[in-house]
């Protein structure tokens, strides 16, 4: 089974222009994602998915693999199916987010070993325990689960509700990092966008809406995705302490 991680890496951003090429701890930010990602032991393959020569530059200086895609895409999902397309002879494609400099190899590993365990699994994402303060957070995306870890629904607001205050009630946060199967992440890039997914502005929604399956494993792993320039401080203060010890 061929795996390749991809990364989507989008110059224009409304809060933090050219993101993919902002510095922590001198390197850009693409840098310390795909060298992370290539720490991965199952990948066969890691691609900087882009849509702007600098970013193209940028990650050829450093020896890495790059793709130039459209422009055009409405979200990174289609920028995956763009570069899935031209790699037909992949079996699954492990999306990182370009924006998440403290990505674990290891999380990687555990989405692509899903689909070696299970040759029927779709698509697969993670969960992680959530802070309390985290409840009432829009941004921070809430997932509940069946039994057998299929999601039931991602919402903004606060899953479950805790009405009667069980001892043991659990949140558990989205952690946006996801796997596919190729050929299910074609058909789901040419789906229309659903009621709820446009409600919630979740695109995972899509999936469920359609009534297709998502695996949702557990990690403790809680990432720090950067979308603003305090983020962009306080994660370049977090190097500076890591590497102080």
């Amino acid at each position: 089974m061929k795996v390749m991680c991809v990364i989507p890496a989008r110059f224009s951003s409304t809060r933090l222009p050219g993101k993919p090429l902002a510095l922590i701890a001198g390197k850009p930010m693409i840098q310390h994602v795909y060298t992370r990602a290539c720490q991965a032991k199952l990948p066969q393959e890691v691609l900087v998915a882009t849509d702007d020569e600098k970013v193209v530059e940028t990650v050829k200086g450093f020896g890495g693999n790059v793709i130039m895609t459209s422009s055009e895409h409405p979200s990174g999902t289609d920028r995956l199916a763009e570069v899935a397309l031209k790699y037909p002879d992949v079996d699954v494609i492990v999306n990182v987010q370009g924006d998440e400099p403290m990505i674990t190899p290891q999380v990687i590993d555990l989405l692509a070993e899903a689909f070696i365990k299970d040759s029927q699994l779709s698509m697969a994402t993670l969960k992680t325990l959530m802070a309390p303060e985290d409840y009432d957070n829009p941004n921070a995306v809430k997932v509940v689960t069946d039994f057998h870890d299929y999601a039931l629904y991602f919402s903004r607001s606060l899953i479950p509700y805790p009405r009667k205050k069980p001892e043991d009630f659990k949140v558990y946060k989205h952690v946006g990092i996801y796997a596919y199967r190729r050929d299910f992440l074609l058909q789901y890039a040419a789906l229309a966008p659903t009621p709820m997914e446009q409600i919630e502005s979740l695109e995972q929604l899509r999936v469920l809406e359609n009534g297709f399956k998502i695996k949702v494993l557990t990690s403790d792993f809680q990432g720090i995705g950067i979308d603003t320039k305090e983020d962009l401080e306080a994660v370049n203060k977090l190097f500076e302490q890591t590497n102080k010890e």
